[in-house]
């Protein structure tokens, strides 16, 4: 069975390169890069999550998905629409709505970033602005706990903006384990690995 790993906005497929040589368990394990699965089409929620289907889709067995923060939004998505497609799914540091103040802050401050700084993100700056200007009302409050598929929740002890979803997601998601990670903050794959690996072979072994 194969696992999907997805990264965040502020991330390439790179960043989980850390974490898969931590892995025990004998999934085949595929890093897609959001940027290039998009194919060149705007940089819109819509554009990206119908991407991200396609690349699902492509696979004619069960999949597990491990997605962080963006493509921890992708991955709910494509398991609520899809629900006979996943095994097994892990939310890390996934919002269940998008925070609009804190979202709303954050677009702000990327507006005065120069353009160099992006040039490791998902994607540039304009397309990072346009991205997040399309998902500023994306909200699952109302379907998560139609969610049915094996859940893992998984959360920094540091991250304020999404530890609050994180016991939201456990709370309304029937299936769900939550796992609290002390002392660390939003990216948990560049953060701590290993400790993250250590919870992904656990869930799936």
């Amino acid at each position: 069975m194969k696992t999907i790993f997805v990264h965040g906005s502020g991330q390439r497929s790179n960043s989980w390169d850390k974490v898969l040589s931590e892995i025990e368990y004998k999934n085949e394990c595929l890093t897609p890069d959001l940027r290039d699965i998009l194919k060149g089409k705007s940089a819109t929620y819509k554009n990206l999550y119908g991407a991200f289907k396609s690349y699902c889709d492509q696979f004619e067995e069960k999949i597990n998905i491990v997605g962080l923060s963006l493509g921890g939004i992708l991955a709910l998505e494509y398991a609520l629409e899809n629900p006979e497609r996943v095994q097994k799914l892990m939310l890390i540091a996934t919002p269940h709505k998008v925070p609009k103040l804190a979202f709303t802050i954050q677009n702000i401050v990327l507006r005065f970033l120069p353009s160099s700084l992006f040039k490791d993100m998902a994607f540039n700056k304009k397309d990072t602005l346009a991205l997040g200007k399309s998902m500023k009302d994306l909200d699952f409050t109302n379907r998560v706990s139609k969610l049915k598929n094996e859940t893992c929740v998984v959360c920094g002890q540091k991250d304020k903006t999404n530890l609050k979803s994180a016991y939201y997601l456990k709370e309304h998601i029937k299936s769900a384990k939550l796992i609290i990670v002390e002392g660390a903050g939003h990216v948990l794959n560049e953060e701590v690995p290993e400790r993250l690996a250590g919870v992904i072979n656990g869930f799936f072994e």
